[in-house]
């Protein structure tokens, strides 16, 4: 990736000039040239001797290269970042996240609190103005800064919002900051002609590449893991719209484990060296573009996809640009960037003359550049920015305070999509030690996600701010006890905590394992395939959850009295039923179970399992739910009847009454109504699509930029009384509905709408 251009050394047809990042655009090189090229040299741009002292790699590096494919990227980035600070970093809804002050947060360091409502939206508006910025090349410097510095303190606010591309675009930001991009199509380079167009050193292509690079290699490194290689990460994606193509000639079982899980795979592992290399890039452009186009299409990653596809241009010929402008008509060009060659900069390295002292001469007077002390700082940076990369992703070992079933905090390991998690049941028990009395909470109370209750950080967070909380509501001296069921990746339903363990008063370091997360049962892993042998038996009305425990805890539940057939079946190991109501009820009696073992469960009563055996306990729960299967029947009859007449409203026909008083008619007519916009939506044209999607971000974009247009008024002119606040916020929360936008063009009767 420290490769310069490698086509300036070929022979061309009848075309452009090429630039070779010397400062001219190439001749054809002469034949001696040409058979003095050693392979090496042709394959990554640069001699292998130049990397074995270090005076070369400082030149190598800070060889002059065209700006042209540097400034495009630069433009690209910043747009997609107007619109992913409006969209997915949330300036559209920051009243809605941060103005509740009862709200739990889960910053990386505790001493970062949300600012007051309106410096938040100030601190969103410079972000936005530093991205703008960017994308016009414009102060680049202070954009850059006005754009980072923002985005790092929103980053760290809150983890419960990582990802790993939010992680990518601030490592982005900065290696930009330290770049040149505003060399080529710039206002900085329209204001200042010694920087419009000038080379910039090539180790801004360098990082920048390597930054890209690392993003998909150490992404298909991650999905080594066993889960990913067989299928067990993303079971139900197949079943996507955009995977159609190949569900016409092949199952979902093996579009799954063969295009999903290991197309994934190779695609990230080879992706990096296919762009690199001339010969393969053209393959490289096209399963990228759709590998992107599709992912953009299957999650809910703003602008992620659209970023990574802008990045693709970044690993092609540093001129790029400049050749595909001089085959645009001249009519064109004069709202074109420049096309001429590059001018040169006191950041670059030369091996010659640019201005030769002989006029006349074919070539320049060679002489030994004169190395600067930035040069030389440039090449540590560039040694110490690669290493920090490779070595944060697999740094966990460290910071094993972070670490739980997976390592460390999800976004900043490229670990993208290898985990997928289900959760079965959450339980948060307060204790008043003062008092002996207890309670439970809803899970999630006092914050709008529920990643807290994967890591181990979080959890010690939220569990101290419940405690501030309750002790706001009389209640001294809180403790708080977690059970917390999970599965990863389609294993058992086990607990992620030790219930026993008040975690206000447990330990937890960042460089200490928390003795009070329970461990994955990798052991039990191979179940996963005995799952699939018993759910294949089951009715398509039947539930069943799979469940492993420790020994010596117990899990206490609940069955609904709308559940009938209930059961349980030992797997491995011996368990202990016993029942809470068996006072009232003498037919509930404790039992002792082993493996195979299976054993009826009555609905409507607290029962707790018991792993008494030395080893952790295996055991499935059948259901069905009976007043579900009596809706959907019920739902079937009506539906049917309103497709077979509009006219036949006979109430006393069928097993339901059809009065638009009746409480369970009126849910059936809500899943016929949402049955029917679906039906809609599949059927719009290309056009009323594309409306519906650009009032939705319309609107968007208006609320952040409104918001923001009041939180300035309020911090200059002072906030007005509450009546007139809520008339603004009204005003800028205009909003788009597309249930009633589908309404309007079906011509259906006006429904009210939220």
């Amino acid at each position: 990736m420290a490769a310069p251009d490698r086509k300036g050394v070929r022979h061309r047809k009848k075309g452009p000039p090429h630039h070779d990042g010397s400062g001219d655009f190439d001749q054809p090189p002469p034949q001696e040239a040409v058979t003095k090229e050693t392979r090496f040299r042709r394959l990554f741009g640069f001699d292998f001797e130049e990397l074995q002292s270090w005076s070369g790699f400082v030149q190598l590096l800070n060889r002059p290269a065209d700006p042209a494919n540097l400034g495009v990227l630069r433009l690209l980035f910043g747009f997609l970042m107007v619109l992913d600070i409006m969209q997915e970093r949330g300036m559209s809804s920051l009243d809605m996240r941060f103005l509740n002050p009862d709200t739990c947060f889960f910053p990386l360091f505790n001493f970062l609190q949300p600012p007051y409502i309106d410096w938040l939206y100030i601190i969103y508006l410079v972000m936005l103005i530093g991205a703008i910025g960017i994308m016009l090349g414009f102060c680049f410097r202070l954009s850059c800064l006005c754009f980072l510095g923002p985005y790092w303190f929103i980053f760290f606010l809150d983890k419960t919002a990582w990802n790993n591309h939010s992680y990518l675009y601030g490592l982005t930001s900065f290696l930009l900051l330290v770049s040149d991009a505003n060399r080529y199509w710039s206002v900085d380079g329209l204001l200042n002609k010694k920087l419009r167009n000038s080379h910039v050193p090539l180790w801004n292509y360098t990082l920048l590449r390597f930054q890209i690079f690392i993003v998909y290699f150490l992404a298909g490194l991650k999905k080594l893991d066993e889960d990913w290689v067989t299928g067990h990460s993303m079971t139900r994606i197949s079943k996507h719209w955009v995977f159609s193509p190949f569900t016409m000639f092949f199952s979902e079982e093996f579009v799954s484990q063969w295009i999903v899980h290991m197309g994934g795979l190779i695609i990230d592992l080879s992706m990096g060296y296919l762009l690199f290399f001339d010969f393969t890039r053209p393959i490289a452009f096209f399963f990228g573009g759709s590998f992107h186009a599709m992912n953009s299409q299957l999650f809910h990653i703003g602008m992620f996809s659209y970023t990574m596809l802008a990045t693709l241009p970044l690993f092609s010929s540093q001129d790029w640009p400049k050749r595909l402008v001089h085959k645009c008509p001249d009519r064109m060009k004069i709202i074109l960037p420049l096309e001429t060659p590059a001018q040169d900069s006191r950041r670059c390295l030369y091996t010659k003359d640019i201005k030769e002292e002989d006029p006349q001469a074919k070539t320049g007077k060679k002489k030994k550049p004169q190395m600067r002390l930035i040069h030389h700082l440039s090449a540590v940076f560039v040694l110490l920015y690669m290493s920090e990369q490779l070595f944060l992703p697999y740094s966990h070992f460290i910071t094993q305070g972070y670490n739980s079933w997976t390592q460390g905090l999800y976004g900043y390991s490229w670990d993208m999509m290898v985990h997928t998690w289900s959760v079965q049941h959450i339980k948060v028990k307060y204790v008043d030690a003062a008092t002996g009395e207890y309670g439970f909470l809803r899970p999630g109370v006092f914050t709008e996600s529920n990643r807290w209750s994967s890591h181990p950080d979080m959890l010690k967070q939220y569990a101290s701010c419940l405690k501030q909380r309750l002790q706001e509501h009389n209640i001294a001296q809180p403790q708080f006890y977690f059970d917390i069921w999970k599965s990863m990746n389609n294993r058992f339903q086990q607990r992620m905590v030790d219930p026993r363990v008040d975690i206000v008063t447990a330990d937890w370091s960042p460089f200490k394992p928390s003795s009070w997360m329970m461990p994955l049962l990798v052991d039990l892993t191979p179940w996963r395939e005995k799952f699939k042998e018993i759910e294949e038996t089951m009715a398509n009305e039947t539930d069943v959850v799979f469940v492993a425990d420790f020994p010596g805890l117990e899990l206490e539940n609940y069955i609904n009295p709308d559940f009938d057939n209930v059961s349980l079946t030992v797997l491995y190991g011996e368990v202990r039923v016993e029942f809470r109501g068996k006072e009232n009820n003498e037919s509930l009696k404790n039992v002792t179970l082993k493996k195979d073992d299976k054993l009826e469960i009555p609905s409507g009563e607290f029962h707790n399992v018991l792993t008494t055996s030395e080893s952790p306990s295996c055991y499935f729960y059948i259901s069905t739910n009976q007043s579900e299967v009596e809706f959907n029947k019920n739902l079937t009859e009506y539906l049917e009847r309103q497709n077979t007449s509009a006219s036949s409203t006979d109430g006393n026909s069928g097993t339901v009454n059809e009065s638009s008083d009746d409480p369970l008619i009126q849910k059936y007519q809500k899943v016929a109504e949402r049955k029917k916009r679906r039906e809609r939506w599949k059927t719009l044209s290309p056009l009323d699509y594309f409306k519906v999607w650009g009032f939705k971000k319309y609107f968007t974009f208006r609320r952040s930029l409104l918001m923001s247009g009041l939180a300035v008024r309020n911090l200059v002119f002072g906030t007005p009384d509450m009546d007139q606040l809520a008339k603004d916020i009204d005003w800028a929360s205009g909003q788009f509905h597309p249930e009633k936008y589908l309404d309007e063009l079906a011509g259906v009767p006006m429904m009210d709408h939220p």
